[in-house]
Formats: structure tokens, sequence, C-alpha cells
């Protein structure tokens, strides 16, 4: 099988291009190489997808049975692709999001039939309006579409709400004994899935004739508190936390760029159902418990010490919604 990414080498892409590699797929990375992760035995098109020229001299002669974009986020970026790979894939895959269901849900289980609504977020608007010029392509060019959802994936990010991701704030936080941020109660239900689990999803729709035209989220079945969430991250720090729980509606009015990723996606309770995936890829199973995934993650973190970022601007950010609520 004949497989082209566009991207590649990000925090959820990599385990699915390693995964595929061990698959025995003959994969291609259409990537800039600004990424420092190299794929073993995956070929290379050095290419920015946008730029034309350079993408039409780097796919030259190539026709492919699946194309995954994994940094598509807007309409006019999904055209392109329509335009650049009708007739010469078999499948094009698009790596959309969880967030694009209807916030908040009006039924506390999400399935693939869940409306998609999300006043706000912008960037779910983005990938709902993606998935709605897809959709039109399969239905009246024939292209032949598969659309999958993650939800908070993790693997070389640290999947907090402030001071986590690319930034080893909120670990150096807990080592100092400084207080951390948890949004509401902290009582509110989430899933996170490691990006190994995922990669079993994602590469078994791969060429699956079944899967066209059919849309998929692809998680774990582990249910957690953020409370729950957070002690994980404290245990495999083997630190305690000092917690201050601040409603997420006061955090959004201190800081108004979370906005979209608290209210429109981390302050509410959510339970996926993965019925849908595991009935197209039996094989299917998410298995990495979070507690386990993230003391791996930091791990990693910790393996190298230009990958441990106290990123100044996280910092006072932080400092500066404490601040707030303490007055």
């Amino acid at each position: 099988m004949k497989v082209l990414f566009i991207g590649g080498t990000g925090n959820i892409s990599t385990p699915v291009s390693k995964l595929s590699i061990s698959k025995g797929i003959d994969l291609y990375l259409l990537t800039r190489g600004t990424v420092p992760v190299t794929i073993e035995g995956a070929k290379v098109i050095k290419t920015d997808i946008n730029n034309p020229q350079q993408v039409q001299d780097g796919l030259k002669g190539h026709e492919w049975d699946v194309v995954v974009n994994w940094i598509a986020f807007t309409p006019e970026e999904i055209q392109r692709d329509i335009d650049l790979f009708k007739g010469k894939t078999k499948q094009y895959i698009f790596i959309s999001s969880a967030s694009v269901y209807q916030k908040p849900p009006l039924h506390p289980v999400i399935t693939e039939s869940t409306p998609l609504y999300n006043p706000f977020w912008q960037y779910s608007r983005d990938k709902i309006a993606c998935e709605e010029l897809l959709n039109s392509a399969y239905q009246t060019e024939d292209f032949p579409i598969t659309i999958i959802r993650p939800s908070l994936t993790y693997d070389t990010v640290i999947p907090v709400t402030l001071g986590g991701w690319k930034n080893y704030n909120i670990v150096d936080r807990i080592r100092k004994g400084k207080e951390i941020i948890i949004q509401g109660d902290g009582s509110s239900l989430w899933t996170i899935t490691h990006a190994d689990d995922f990669a079993i999803g994602v590469v078994g729709l791969f060429g699956h004739q079944q899967a066209t035209g059919h849309a998929f989220h692809i998680t774990s079945d582990e249910i957690l508190t953020w409370n729950q969430i957070y002690e994980a991250v404290g245990d495999a720090v083997g630190c305690k936390l000092n917690v201050v729980h601040i409603a997420s509606d006061f955090i959004c009015k201190i800081d108004p760029e979370k906005t979209g990723s608290l209210l429109g996606d981390k302050a509410l309770s959510v339970i996926f159902d993965n019925t849908k995936i595991k009935t197209f890829v039996p094989e299917f199973n998410a298995t990495i418990t979070f507690k386990k995934g993230i003391k791996r993650t930091i791990d990693w973190f910790e393996a190298d010490p230009t990958r441990m970022v106290i990123n100044p601007e996280a910092e006072a950010q932080i400092e500066m919604i404490l601040a707030a609520y303490r007055k």
C-alpha cells in the first residue's frame, strides 16, 4: 500500500508513521523538514504543501492508495487538496477534531452522529467547514473521503489546560510546590488518548473499502475527572499538588484566548462511544492508561534538557489568573 502523509512528524502523527512502517506500508512524508523527527523507513518529499510549484514538482508521477492530511485547518486548504488529489488517490483522510461536536452537548454520550456545532471556538468551526466541503466533494464529485476526529491525544506533549502541551511549566510548578490551576471544581469528565493507541485505529482505516464517506472518532475508553488527570501528572512527577480550582468562565474572562479550548472543549463533560471504530477496526483497543502514558511522556521530556522549556509567557499567564482570582 502506497500512502502519503502531509505532515507525519507531529505529536499524534509520528506514532502513526512508525506503525505504518512496521506494517510494511510504503510511506511517503510530504514535509518542509522543520521538525527534528526522523521516521526510519519513510521516504521524504521535502516540499511546502502551500507552494503550488513545489508540490507539483514533488508529487509528479505519483498516485496513492491513501493520502492523509495532518495539518489542514481551513476550507481553502481542503479545496487545494481536492484539486490536487482528485483522481490521484483511492482514499483521502482528513484529520478533524472531536471539538467539532455539539457544545454544550445535549446528550452526555458522544457518537459520530452527534451534531457538529461549536459557537465558542473558531478552530472547531473551521474544522466543521472543512468536513462540510469534503462531504460535498464526496457526494457530488465522488471524492473518496474518510474523516477522523481525535480528541485530546498526546505523546510528546503534556495534555493539561494551563502550563503544559509543549511547555514544561506544569512539571516545574509541581516540583516547586507552586499553585496549579484546575478549571471548575475538577469533577467534569474527560478522555485523554495516547497516540500509540490512536495509531492502531487510524492505520486500520487505511484502504478500508467500507470507510469511504464515513467519520470516526478514535479515543480511549478511560474516563477520568480533571482532578484525576492532574493527580496522575503529580504521581508521574513524584510530588503532591498545590491545587487552586478556578471557574472556567473566570479563567476565560481574565484570558479570553482560553475561551475556545475551555468553554468550547475541556470545561464540559464528554463520554465518547467508540463502537463505530471498533466495528470497522476490530483490533483497535486503547490499552495505555493515562497514569502509565503520562509517566512515559514526562520521562521523554526529561531525557533531553532542551525539551524542558519553561515558557515565560505561559508562566505569566498562570500568575495573572491566580492574582485576579485572589483579588
